[in-house]
């Protein structure tokens, strides 16, 4: 997920797509795409819109990082979470496909993640950080529930059927449809509880940046 706009990051978004920040003398990005790479997922979809030709620039076709990387161009305005899903459902094809939101830094391992195959979707939680104290979903027993005891992450894998009924383009976020899942218990979770950061606002970049020096990178 590539494609907002930064605003709470601005004026440093201004000319640099939020994903494409460095920390620890890497980028964001590049991160996930080594970190996908390292958990055998060698076919990736950025979805891309706002200064989408620099991120295009940039990961190119994705073969210096020995992956292929196709675009998913939305077009001057964002479609959101699940209209980015929906839009994207020509590239991603009809099996289970992985979501990790271009403004995180995170050590979940990925690899656990390939062999899921959930009824809706499978989400990956953290515990609630101090700018979402309220939280978004809990876990019963596996099953993602509406319980907003943890938060998130950003990282989730999904059945295409959860975004198929919507027309392509629109623009929607896929939260409503992820609670309908867990209303309907056809939605599953885990608790992540290692490094997890959420790169939203400067002061949440700069305390990235103190944490994860360069002879900290992982």
């Amino acid at each position: 997920m590539a494609a907002g706009y930064g605003e709470r990051l601005r004026p440093l978004t201004n000319h640099t797509p939020k994903p494409l920040i460095e920390i620890a003398g890497q980028t964001l990005l590049e991160r996930h795409i080594i970190a996908l790479k390292d958990a055998g997922i060698t076919s990736i979809v950025i979805n891309v819109s706002w200064l989408a030709d620099t991120i295009a620039d940039y990961v190119g076709n994705g073969s210096r990082w020995g992956v292929q990387i196709r675009l998913s161009r939305e077009g001057d305005r964002p479609l959101d979470s699940g209209g980015a899903m929906r839009h994207a459902m020509p590239l991603l094809g009809p099996s289970p496909f992985l979501v990790i939101n271009g403004d995180i830094v995170c050590e979940f391992p990925l690899r656990t993640l390939t062999e899921r195959s959930p009824t809706a979707c499978h989400l990956v939680l953290v515990d609630n950080p101090p700018h979402n104290p309220k939280g978004d979903f809990g876990i019963d027993q596996g099953q993602l529930v509406n319980d907003p005891t943890l938060t998130y992450c950003g990282i989730g894998v999904y059945q295409p059927a959860l975004v198929a009924a919507a027309p392509r383009p629109s623009r929607f976020s896929v939260v409503p449809l992820i609670r309908q899942a867990a209303s309907a218990g056809t939605a599953t979770a885990e608790h992540y509880k290692g490094r997890w950061l959420d790169i939203g606002t400067q002061e949440r970049l700069d305390h990235a940046r103190n944490l994860m020096k360069p002879e900290d990178d992982t």
